[in-house]
């Protein structure tokens, strides 16, 4: 048996065990007496040890057959999307003639893409070429949180994108009084401030357990689900409110956009204009296909039950709505619009 500074001694060594990223039970820790229980090692402690040492994110880069061939992908993907969303923003900003509710959304929705692509590729690529994927236990926090925050805004942002264009097919006669400016802005700070709320709690609530299972995350970044899978408590009854959060966040407002997308190809397809019909059904299928990819993603993630996924998986399904989706986006809403590519004319032209 241990006395109180024997006990003191091995929670320490153990400790240090923990800091050089093995598990206190590992073979290359000391060896634990009998009557020694691990759950001595308090969870002030281990808290205290994961803030003070971080965490090791393995993500796709780092179990993939060609990681370079992958790297160089996300990085190509990354630089489309500053330079497709970063071009977006600033045609609608400076041209105008899309100061209107619909261009103002997309102009939102390219800023949280730019923002949203920005948390997670520039760090995962760096960790990748320095050999290094720590990162501390603030900077988990605060990717987790800007992760959430963007995410959940993308989200809502959507299904407001999708009633916008309902009321414009639907409703035309009524457009500027349903969606005028300020309510168009409306839409926009509600996206925002539900969004960073939301995520606000979520963090604060995921990173105050205590991590003591070991300091390696198999995500490319920290995100509610695998940092779980680290913790030393019961996270069953916080597991199902993380699933219960990712049903109102995603499914809510893809519901909203089904059922609106529904009403417009009733409209559409009983409109006497052939030309209206395909300008409308071109629209409604650009929208429809960037809410089927983000959506898809982030449904896998946190909607389907974790025994219907694998780590690996749910890596692959992150990449997809937060490197790829934001890459995309602009290409597939705008970039092809006579009016937007109009703008970027004339302002090319002053």
């Amino acid at each position: 048996m241990l006395d109180g500074r024997g006990d003191a001694s091995l929670t320490a060594k153990l400790i240090k065990c923990w800091q050089r990223k093995l598990h206190p039970l590992s073979s290359s820790c000391p060896s634990v007496p009998e009557g020694f229980s691990t759950g001595k090692v308090s969870r002030m402690e281990l808290w205290n040890s994961t803030m003070g040492s971080g965490f090791i994110l393995v993500g796709i880069l780092d179990g993939s057959g060609s990681p370079e061939v992958l790297c160089a992908t996300i990085t190509a993907l990354y630089f489309l999307a500053l330079t497709s969303n970063g071009l977006l923003l600033l045609v609608i900003t400076m041209d105008a003639q899309l100061h209107v509710p619909m261009y103002l959304l997309l102009g939102q929705l390219s800023l949280m893409d730019l923002l949203l692509t920005s948390v997670i590729t520039p760090k995962a690529v760096a960790d990748f070429l320095l050999k290094d994927n720590t990162i501390s236990f603030g900077g988990c926090a605060l990717q987790m949180f800007l992760e959430l925050a963007l995410g959940s805004a993308e989200d809502l942002l959507l299904a407001f994108m999708a009633y916008d264009r309902y009321v414009a097919i639907c409703q035309p006669l009524s457009y500027t009084i349903l969606m005028s400016h300020k309510i168009c802005w409306l839409m926009i700070a509600t996206s925002w401030i539900l969004a960073s709320l939301s995520a606000l709690g979520y963090s604060i609530y995921t990173m105050q357990y205590s991590f003591c299972k070991n300091r390696q995350i198999n995500h490319l970044f920290c995100e509610i689900p695998p940092l779980l899978k680290l913790a030393c408590a019961d996270t069953s009854t916080y597991e199902l409110m993380v699933y219960l959060m990712g049903v109102i966040v995603l499914i809510l407002p893809l519901t909203a956009i089904l059922a609106s997308y529904s009403l417009i190809l009733f409209t559409v397809l009983n409109m006497p204009s052939n030309e209206g019909r395909k300008k409308a059904l071109v629209t409604c299928s650009s929208h429809l296909t960037v809410v089927g990819m983000w959506y898809g993603g982030a449904s896998f993630m946190y909607v389907l039950p974790s025994s219907f996924h694998s780590p690996k998986q749910d890596n692959i399904s992150s990449v997809f709505y937060t490197i790829v989706t934001p890459a995309l986006n602009p290409l597939i809403y705008s970039l092809r619009n006579k009016e937007v590519t109009g703008a970027l004319k004339r302002i090319l032209g002053k």
